[in-house]
């Protein structure tokens, strides 16, 4: 990025450069606008770079892996009155591109300020997608530039046919370091929702999932 900020300085129509970029980001403004008219609530889709994305349906495993670790989160966050948790429908809405992930979770002092009838989020502290062929390019791209330079704090990817987790923070200097990559019994911790720690089968094995919030509840 710095390399290519020099590079730009350096241009003899940086000027004119700059007047063009200028013009096409006013008229990705004003598909912006007509996208927040046009999107309907059945509907996943997402405004990305100028471009409107809608998504097919998922396969099995990807909303199985969704529903049990949404389950697990949400429960945690509820019973620890830690902030919000959301799934799929929910817009985050960043400086340029408005994303639907799969999980988000809000701290309480972001999520105490939300509206009953608020359609556009701001940027949460956890994310989490789970991967298919469709969009794994995506989250592995300009989603995992964007969610950092907007400080996205923690970000998971989720590999339902693996059935392992990569588990990214964020440094100072707003770029994503591999902190785990875990499968089966491996337990990964939330840097972010305190306390929230599970197996990782837990969120593909519906057994497991029963085990892990029935503790839950337990030790709650």
């Amino acid at each position: 990025m710095a390399a290519l900020f020099e590079q730009l300085l350096e241009a003899p129509d940086l000027k004119l450069l700059i007047e063009k970029l200028e013009h096409e980001l006013s008229q990705e403004s004003e598909q912006r606008k007509a996208f927040y008219d046009w999107v309907r609530e059945d509907q996943k889709a997402e405004f990305i770079n100028g471009e409107i994305i809608l998504h097919s349906p998922v396969k099995r495993a990807h909303w199985t892996a969704v529903g049990n670790l949404q389950t697990l989160l949400h429960s945690h966050v509820l019973l620890s009155d830690l902030g919000e948790v959301a799934t799929e429908k929910a817009m985050i809405s960043l400086t340029r591109n408005d994303y639907e992930p799969d999980i988000c979770f809000w701290n309480k002092s972001k999520s105490d300020i939300f509206t009953e009838d608020m359609m556009l989020h701001p940027a949460p502290d956890l994310i989490v997608e789970v991967l298919s062929r469709g969009t794994a390019k995506k989250d592995r791209g300009i989603k995992f530039t964007d969610y950092a330079a907007h400080g996205i704090v923690e970000y998971w990817l989720i590999d339902a046919q693996k059935k392992e987790v990569e588990q990214f923070v964020l440094t100072a200097d707003n770029e994503y370091v591999l902190l785990a990559k875990a499968k089966g019994d491996t337990v990964v911790r939330s840097q972010v929702v305190v306390g929230f720690e599970i197996k990782v089968v837990a969120i593909f094995d519906k057994k497991e999932n029963m085990i892990a919030l029935k503790k839950m509840f337990k030790s709650n």
